[in-house]
C-alpha cells in the first residue's frame, strides 16, 4: 500500500537514471524521452556541465533566506531582464506560483486605479495552475470540478479572438489585465495567429490594462527564441516563466516591466524557497548552455523536422486531424480520445503525453539530434496508424448503416 496521496494516475514505470534524451527504468529498459518532464528538462538528463555546477553549489550553499541578499539571485535576475526586456523579477518555485504573483500584480494595478473589484480576462482552454486563483484562471471545468467556490475577478473569452476581448472592453469597466498563453500547451498545443499579440497589446494600451503572458511552458528557448512573444516583437507588461529554466531544479519567475515592475513593495509578496542559491545556480547555467550550444536554433530545426516527418506520414490519414506547433512544442490532434497511446508508447520504449483528450503532445529536450528525432517519428507513427486504424474500423459499420 502506498502512502502517497492519490493525485496522479501514475504509469507503471519508475526511472533509475538518465543520460541526454534517454531514460532507463529500474529493470534496465531504455526509453526515448519525448516529454522532457513536461517541458522541464530542456538539456536532457544528467547534463555534464549542469551536473558540475550543481555539485559545486550543493557543496557550497543551498539555501539562506530572502531576508538576506542572494548574489546568484541578483545575477539570474539581471540575466533574465537582459533576455526578456523586463525590468524586475520575482522568484518563486513553480509556474502556478509565478502566475499567482502575476494575478496579484494585476489586482494591485487595479486598486491603484481606484477599481474596487479588479477583473482579469482569461481564455477558454487555458491552463495556469492549480492554486485556487490559478485554477480559476484555468479554462478547464475538469480541473476545477469539486473545488468550488472559485474566485471572482476573472472574465473568460475564446482564445485567439480579439473581437471577444474588445466586447468585454466595451462593457466591463473592472477589467485591469489580460492573462494569456500564446501557445496553449495543456489546452492542446493551440498556437495563436501572428497578429493576435499585437492586437492584445493595442487593446491593453488603449484601456491601461496589463498584458500578462504565461510562458511557463513556451519559454526558455522551446519555440526557438527565449520567449514566444519575441517572435512578434511585442513587449508585454508581465511574463511568467518556470519549467525549463533550471532543468529540473524547482524555480519560477514573475517578471514585469514599466509601471508593473514597481507595484510590489516589501511585504506585498514572498516565497521561502524562491530564488535560493541552488535554484539560481541551476538557472544561470541552464541559460548559458542553451546559448552556448545554440539550442534555440536546434529547437527550430528539429521541431520543423519532426512536424514535417509526421505530416508526410499522417496527412490524409482518416482519424488524424492536424499536426501543429512551434519549435519543440508539437501537437498531433486525432478525431477521438487517444489517452491509450501513452501506455502503448511506453511499452514500445517512448515517453509521450496526451492532453485535451485528443492531442498527442511532444515536448522533447532541446538537445535532440536529427537521428533522435527520426527515431521518435519512426516509433510514434506506427503506433498512431495502428490506433486510428482500429478506431476508424470500429466506427465504419455504424457509418455505413447510417
Amino acid at each position: 500500500m502506498s502512502h502517497l496521496m492519490n493525485t496522479y494516475a501514475r504509469l507503471p514505470v519508475a526511472f533509475e537514471r538518465g543520460e541526454g534524451p534517454w531514460l532507463w527504468d529500474m529493470q534496465g529498459k531504455r526509453y526515448l524521452d519525448a516529454l522532457a518532464g513536461v517541458a522541464v528538462c530542456g538539456l536532457g538528463h544528467a547534463h555534464p556541465r549542469l551536473t558540475r555546477v550543481l555539485q559545486k553549489q550543493v557543496a557550497t550553499l543551498i539555501h539562506t533566506s530572502n531576508i538576506y541578499q542572494i548574489d546568484l539571485q541578483e545575477k539570474l535576475a539581471d540575466r533574465l531582464a537582459e533576455i526578456s526586456g523586463m525590468d524586475s523579477v520575482f522568484f518563486c518555485n513553480s509556474g502556478c506560483e509565478a502566475n499567482e504573483a502575476a494575478i496579484k500584480l494585476a489586482r494591485l494595478h487595479g486598486h491603484k486605479k481606484g477599481i474596487e473589484a479588479p477583473a482579469i480576462i482569461v481564455m477558454e482552454k487555458a491552463f495556469h495552475g492549480r492554486t485556487i486563483a490559478t485554477l480559476t484562471a484555468t479554462g478547464s471545468r475538469k480541473a476545477q470540478a469539486g473545488f468550488e467556490p472559485l474566485l471572482a475577478g476573472f472574465v473568460r473569452v475564446p482564445f485567439d479572438d480579439l473581437e471577444a476581448v474588445r466586447r468585454v472592453a466595451a462593457t466591463n469597466r473592472n477589467v485591469v489585465a489580460v492573462l494569456v498563453e500564446l501557445i496553449q500547451g495543456e489546452g492542446g498545443v493551440h498556437v495563436c495567429h501572428p497578429d493576435y499579440l499585437q492586437g492584445l497589446r493595442a487593446i491593453c494600451d488603449e484601456h491601461d490594462w496589463l498584458l500578462m503572458l504565461d510562458e511557463v511552458q513556451s519559454g526558455t528557448g522551446r519555440t526557438g527564441k527565449w520567449f514566444a512573444y519575441q517572435h512578434s516583437g511585442v513587449k508585454p507588461d508581465v511574463v511568467t516563466l518556470a519549467k525549463g529554466l533550471a532543468n529540473g531544479v524547482p524555480i519560477g519567475t514573475c517578471m514585469a516591466a514599466g509601471a508593473a515592475a514597481t507595484l510590489f513593495k516589501p511585504g506585498s509578496h514572498g516565497s521561502t524557497f524562491g530564488g535560493n542559491p541552488l535554484a539560481c545556480a541551476a538557472g544561470l547555467e541552464t541559460l548559458a548552455i542553451i546559448e552556448d550550444d545554440a539550442l534555440m536554433q536546434n529547437a527550430v530545426e528539429i521541431g520543423d523536422f519532426i512536424r514535417s516527418e509526421l505530416r508526410s506520414h499522417l496527412s490524409g490519414v482518416r482519424g488524424v486531424k492536424e499536426v501543429r506547433g512551434v519549435g519543440l512544442m508539437v501537437g498531433i490532434e486525432l478525431a477521438f480520445p487517444c489517452g491509450e497511446l501513452v501506455s502503448r508508447a511506453l511499452a514500445a520504449g517512448l515517453l509521450i503525453n496526451v492532453t485535451a483528450d485528443t492531442v498527442v503532445r511532444l515536448l522533447p529536450p532541446l538537445i535532440y539530434t536529427r537521428a533522435e528525432a527520426r527515431t521518435l517519428t519512426d516509433m510514434l507513427v506506427p503506433l498512431i496508424l495502428e490506433f486510428v486504424g482500429e478506431h476508424t474500423a470500429a466506427v465504419q459499420p455504424a457509418a455505413q448503416s447510417a
